[in-house]
């Protein structure tokens, strides 16, 4: 090769200075969350940082318009390594999932990764993946697209209240179950009128009823997102938006066809019709490479963070990373921004995302993704290990 590594100091170096840029980027898209594919500002701020730091930009990849590449082209042929930043927010919390971290501290590990090689083999790049909160699937939507075709391993860090080098992931199904009844006034001529939403009620109920008889590492849960439109009008039309998750995506489909027959059974007894349809792409489960994440692992633990793997039965979400781990060696490791017991999705992680804590997590997070990127593209021995554990999982 033509370049060797370059010793941890000097990745922890370039990251020192720019630091206040990483932060920067930070809190301007924490200040203003943007829902899933609407995330306008963010990739604005992000892909202007990227060009100035001599990456090329790519916008609207996929066809998404708020997805973008970013790529920097080594002296020489070489692995094609991805730095994967999120930066949607959540509809009444705003970025309480921390991607204001993921998409800055993202850009500053590809950064620091160039500028420590600057005549790097390969190709090092910023992948923008939009939607990843609410069922979006933007990773799912831009394979699809053949957007990662070539690309040998992707890493991305996510913030929490716990340091993890891995953690699995439950496959997510994203339901809207639809209700059509017979409007009618509600007092008048109730009987006249089927409602839509007892059919929701009653279908909630049947829920409940099956969590008994689920694995225990099953989720169900939902919301009533169409309840009708008045008090005094029988609601002709009623849902409820679901979330049905599992440890394998065939155990999650196979629940997904007993929440259907819970749906048919509802309607049924309140003679009205039900429609169940996919929001999103369905999640896969995750598979971290975990030859890459204990090399993450050693490098924020040289910087002073401890860090260990989650057990099998720790408690988990869904992310659309785990259809990528389908298709390459992915990591996605957990560095803790909050006080242990903060719950993700909430108020205080959302205001513990912003906090100088956080900043200074993300700084060695970002490390930790620089060590890995230059190894992947400078150690052909790296990636063949990366690549031997993917293929014989």
């Amino acid at each position: 090769m033509s370049a060797t590594a370059p010793p941890l100091a000097a990745l922890s170096a370039e990251l020192s200075l720019l630091r206040p840029r990483m932060e920067e980027v930070s809190r301007a898209i924490h200040a203003r969350p943007e829902l899933k594919f609407a995330e306008f500002h963010a990739v604005e701020v992000l892909t202007g940082w990227l060009a100035e730091a001599g990456f090329a930009v790519r916008a609207g990849a996929g066809g998404l318009d708020t997805a973008f590449v970013a790529a920097h082209e080594g002296s020489e042929p070489g692995p094609y390594v991805a730095v994967l930043a999120e930066y949607d927010a959540l509809p009444g919390v705003g970025h309480g999932c921390g991607h204001n971290l993921i998409a800055a501290g993202g850009a500053a590990a590809a950064i620091t990764a160039v500028r420590a090689l600057p005549h790097h083999p390969g190709t090092i790049a910023v992948i923008g993946t939009p939607g990843e909160e609410m069922g979006g699937g933007g990773k799912v939507r831009l394979a699809d697209a053949g957007v990662f075709a070539g690309v040998d391993a992707a890493v991305m860090f996510h913030p929490g209240d716990r340091s993890l080098t891995t953690q699995h992931g439950l496959a997510a199904a994203h339901l809207r179950v639809g209700f059509t009844g017979v409007s009618a006034h509600a007092a008048r001529s109730p009987w006249e009128g089927r409602s839509a939403l007892a059919a929701a009620q009653l279908f909630l109920n049947a829920i409940d009823a099956m969590r008994q008889f689920v694995p225990p590492t099953a989720r169900l849960h939902g919301i009533v997102s169409d309840g009708g439109q008045a008090p005094n009008v029988i609601p002709a039309h009623a849902a409820v938006d679901l979330y049905v998750r599992d440890r394998t995506a065939a155990s999650a489909e196979a629940l997904v066809e007993r929440v259907r027959r819970a749906a048919e059974g509802a309607a049924l007894a309140t003679e009205t019709t039900a429609e169940v349809h996919e929001t999103g792409p369905l999640y896969g489960e995750r598979r971290d490479n975990t030859v890459l994440a204990e090399r993450f692992g050693d490098t924020v633990r040289a910087l002073g963070l401890d860090i260990t793997a989650a057990g099998p039965d720790s408690p988990a979400g869904s992310s659309d990373i785990g259809n990528l781990s389908q298709l390459l060696p992915v990591i996605h490791p957990y560095i803790q921004i909050a006080e242990f017991g903060t719950p993700s999705h909430s108020d205080a992680m959302r205001e513990a995302a912003a906090t100088p804590l956080a900043h200074d997590r993300a700084e060695v997070a970002a490390a930790g993704l620089a060590r890995v990127v230059t190894d992947l593209v400078l150690d052909p021995g790296v990636l063949e290990a990366a690549r031997a554990e993917f293929v014989g999982r």
